[in-house]
């Protein structure tokens, strides 16, 4: 497939989620590459990926296992991509997303880390992993709590196949900057309180922000944007 033309829909609507993040980012007085955007390409095909990577993208989120085992095998050609698993996960999926992606954003319990990391292959490195914090207590979120939090951060940390990154959030919509700057404010004042309970760890990822809260999360520390919409337009057939 050759490069697409600058004019497309998915190269104009990149470049517009691009100039927000740059916007975002220099707003806030931060580097320009202090963030960057993580490619939601949930129910999207593999075609609209691999556009995508021709436009420079090269960091990709899925949530559903057996949906991005086939888009990896279809896109196995594309050098230097990154696949993030941004998903709920169970038991019976985590050795698949073991051997098959860079990233976890959604490890929310000890036994689901201790089984990726038993079950990541020795060939392979270590599997990045963000914890998931239930961050506006909402009963229908996965993800710990900020009390449980040390305790799981301590548990991953002596895994040795699994390399603790950051955190994950998907807080309750908020209307208005205020709101949402308040619960991405307490996931970096979490992430700050590992950092210096942890000192030797590589915690540098904040995993918070999509396509309506961008700004937000920037303001308050975010390193990967998760966004979907801005990026591939609405989902055709949202699960």
């Amino acid at each position: 497939m050759t490069a697409p033309s600058a004019s497309t829909p998915l190269a104009e609507s990149l470049a517009e989620a691009r100039k927000r993040l740059a916007d975002a980012l220099s707003a806030a007085g931060r580097p320009a590459t202090d963030a960057q955007l993580l490619a939601v390409s949930k129910t999207k095909p593999a075609a609209l990926i691999r556009e995508a990577w021709h436009l420079g993208q090269r960091e990709f989120g899925e949530n559903y296992v057996q949906e991005a085992l086939a888009k990896q095998v279809e896109l196995a050609d594309l050098d230097n991509i990154v696949w993030h698993f941004i998903g709920p996960l169970q038991s019976n999926k985590t050795r698949d997303v073991a051997e098959h992606f860079a990233w976890v954003h959604s490890v929310d319990r000890e036994k689901i880390a201790r089984r990726l990391s038993d079950q990541r292959p020795e060939g392979m490195p270590p599997l990045d992993v963000c914890l998931q914090v239930n961050i506006s207590a909402e009963p229908s979120k996965a993800g710990a709590s900020l009390a449980e939090l040390p305790a799981l951060a301590e548990a991953v940390l002596a895994m040795p196949r699994l390399r603790l990154r950051g955190l994950m959030a998907i807080p309750a919509p908020g209307e208005g900057m205020d709101a949402q700057r308040e619960p991405f404010a307490r996931l970096r004042e979490a992430l700050e309180g590992l950092q210096a309970r942890f000192p030797e760890a590589p915690l540098d990822t904040l995993s918070m922000g999509m396509t309506n809260d961008l700004e937000a999360a920037i303001l308050e520390g975010a390193t990967l944007l998760r966004v979907g919409t801005a990026i591939f337009g609405e989902r055709e057939n949202p699960r």
